[in-house]
């Protein structure tokens, strides 16, 4: 028999469950008594049979196993007839008040968005736990700050027209799809209305949020970071419509030409005051990046403008003192010597030695850069043992690294790393070879991540990659990342090869630096290398202080922390990544370029530690303006060492646990797909 049609067929109830076997069906049937007649359950991973009592009852049942209340609200918005023109989300635990849903019907010709108000009630707010009552209470708030909208309630009913709902690009997958909405209502100013409802005890199964310390915690933090994250999407939709916004790009690239400018008589950190007006410059080129992140777009002229111009700026600047070594171990090569076979001040080089000899830092230590690199600086000592010639090539190989994320990535999120004002300053003020081993990883990251994967692509990222370790050692664990992600799939050829392909060019570049008995290619003697502090995260001077530690004692738990990043990764670029970030914060040595390493990545993550970092590094160089003002000692202070990385690990901790669990970045495709 044809069931007649009331005024509510327009209307698709979408019922989120976990375990609720005990109230299902009788929300059902309140529902359907009402005159509702699609109603569409998602089974959100029960264990009893939710599911089969809500078909018995008459409603649509779908399957969500992926935990998560916003998921599961996602997974019913799926395929909707055409004819539906509004969503009625609601509980399944029979804590709502039904009754009230004639009075929400009675608003749609007037309001896109009707939801319940259990806290006008005393008896409603009475029946919720004081948790529900502040953390709802604080959320609307929030909201009534950010967005100036003076909603009252979260509470799960809610009746929202389809074509707004499909407007709101819904992102969050957990706890934070409620807020979401009526944050993101407030935003587009859709008419939207409460009315009080009655609201009582959950009527059988255990509460998954408000039942629990933990689950009220992880709600709390998950609301509250949603909240943050989409106040900062607010700002960005304030400033795109400000006069303001028509200026940023001009503005962002005359700060950071200006602070560029303004570093370039600064470079030398051994005369005494140069560090102060080097970081005034540095905090204009800061703030230039800063304005950059705010940009809705920017044009490949403008990105290659600033990206080309701040690196010339910054050719007149003197540069760090680790290119003296550079240069003395290419001028080496090409006289025939060894740079690993000897230090700079071993007696039998002292008649080589040149008029910048003495710049030379850690001279007591012989070459610690790998093959390909010291081949590189044999190559342009070949040509001349020229300042300007070393930090060309580095310039070179970091437009590359420009070039290849603009053109996977796109001018605007390419930023990150193109008018960065630490990566400027590294390799075009600083001098500092880096970019060589940056250029092949991130080419072989992009080359291993494709999909679907190409054998010319993987081959050619194996090789890269080997490039990338031959050039600097730290890229070698990527090697274990790779072969093992081959094992998992028992495709043991490939697994072979990506063992083998990426020792070729370190075993070939090698070849002129070892004998038959020896290959000395790391000083592992040295006081350098196993008792080297520098601005390190962990105090790892006072832990490892006793003299038979050594900085290998490390390994220990960066090895823990591989194993774990090979268990729970599942790309190159994200094992990639984690392991640089890791690395850093266990290293015993850490200088302020070392960060550049992580920066292109954080172009495809949106990593807000690097992004913070890149301006917080900049508080190393408190250590060479004290040794300018005659300090012995090469340590941060405990304050400096928290300004420096407390951005990054903060920055980095909300992106791993925050951002990622809440992509509400990223654009999602239709409900009606």
């Amino acid at each position: 028999m044809r069931v007649p049609q009331t005024d509510w067929d327009d209307v698709l109830v979408i019922i989120p469950v976990l375990n609720e076997e005990e109230t299902i069906g009788t929300v059902i049937s309140s529902l359907q008594k009402l005159g509702l007649r699609q109603i569409r359950v998602v089974d959100n991973g029960s264990c009893d049979r939710t599911a089969d009592t809500a078909q018995t009852a008459g409603a649509e049942v779908l399957s969500e196993p992926i935990p998560g209340y916003g998921r599961a609200c996602w997974k019913g918005m799926q395929n909707i007839p055409e004819h539906i023109y509004w969503i009625l989300f609601c509980d399944g635990d029979g804590s709502d008040e039904l009754s009230v849903l004639p009075a929400f019907f009675a608003q749609r010709q007037d309001c896109d968005l009707i939801l319940g108000n259990r806290r006008a009630r005393p008896d409603s707010r009475a029946a919720m736990t004081p948790v529900q009552n502040w953390g709802n209470g604080l959320a609307t708030t929030l909201i009534r700050w950010g967005w100036g909208h003076p909603f009252q309630d979260l509470g799960p009913l809610r009746l929202i027209r389809r074509a707004r709902l499909e407007q709101l690009n819904m992102q969050d997958r957990g706890f934070g799809w409620t807020v979401e909405m009526q944050a993101k209502a407030a935003e587009y100013q859709l008419r939207t209305c409460e009315i009080p409802q009655g609201y009582r005890p959950r009527q059988g199964g255990r509460s998954k949020i408000s039942g629990t310390i933990k689950g009220s915690i992880q709600a709390g933090s998950v609301i509250l970071s949603t909240l943050v994250i989409l106040y900062g999407q607010h700002l960005q939709l304030l400033y795109a419509k400000s006069p303001l916004q028509k200026f940023s790009v001009w503005l962002s690239a005359i700060l950071l030409m200006a602070g560029c400018a303004m570093i370039v008589p600064y470079g030398d950190f051994t005369q005494l005051g140069m560090v102060p007006p080097f970081w005034r410059g540095v905090s204009v080129m800061g703030l230039g990046f800063v304005v950059s992140w705010l940009l809705p777009q920017v044009s490949k002229m403008w990105f290659w403008t600033v990206a080309i111009a701040t690196r010339c700026i910054l050719l007149a600047m003197a540069p760090g003192n680790d290119i003296w070594r550079y240069l003395w171990e290419g001028r080496l090569q090409n006289l025939g010597i060894s740079p690993f076979a000897l230090a700079p001040t071993a007696p039998e080089l002292a008649p080589l030695r040149t008029e910048w000899w003495s710049l030379i830092n850690n001279a007591d230590v012989s070459a610690i850069y790998p093959p390909i690199t010291q081949l590189g600086f044999r190559g342009l000592a070949v040509i001349s043992t020229s300042v300007l010639l070393f930090k060309v090539a580095f310039i070179a190989a970091d437009l590359g690294v420009c070039w290849l994320l603009q053109r996977r990535f796109g001018c605007l999120k390419a930023l990150i790393y193109a008018w960065n004002p630490l990566v400027i300053y590294a390799f075009a003020g600083g001098a500092h070879y880096d970019s060589w081993f940056i250029l092949p990883l991130v080419w072989a990251w992009l080359c291993l991540d494709t999909q679907p994967r190409k054998a010319a692509l993987t081959l050619a990222g194996l090789g890269l990659l080997g490039v990338s370790i031959a050039t600097k050692w730290i890229s070698l664990p990527i090697i274990a990342y790779v072969a093992w992600s081959f094992l998992k799939q028992r495709e043991w050829t490939w697994a072979s090869i990506s063992v083998l392909l990426p020792v070729l060019p370190m075993l070939i570049s090698a070849l002129p630096f070892c004998a038959l008995t020896s290959c000395p290619l790391i000083p592992t003697r040295s006081a350098f290398v196993t008792r080297g502090r520098s601005a390190e995260f962990l105090p790892i001077g006072s832990l490892l202080s006793a003299p038979e530690w050594h900085n290998a004692i490390l390994l220990i738990p960066l090895a823990i922390a591989l194993l774990f990043l090979l268990w729970r990764t599942t790309q190159v670029g994200d094992f990639t990544e984690s392991y640089l970030g890791t690395l850093l914060l266990l290293s015993p040595v850490v200088h302020a370029w070392y960060f550049t390493w992580l920066v292109p990545f954080a172009v495809a993550s949106r990593n807000w530690g690097t992004r913070l970092v890149s301006l917080s590094a900049f508080v190393y160089f408190a250590l060479p303006h004290r040794e300018s003002l005659g300090a012995s000692h090469w340590l941060l202070t405990p304050s400096e060492r928290l300004w420096l990385w407390a951005p990054f690990v903060l920055g980095w901790l909300w992106t791993r646990f925050v951002q990622r669990s809440q992509p509400l970045f990223k654009a999602s495709p239709g409900i009606s797909q």
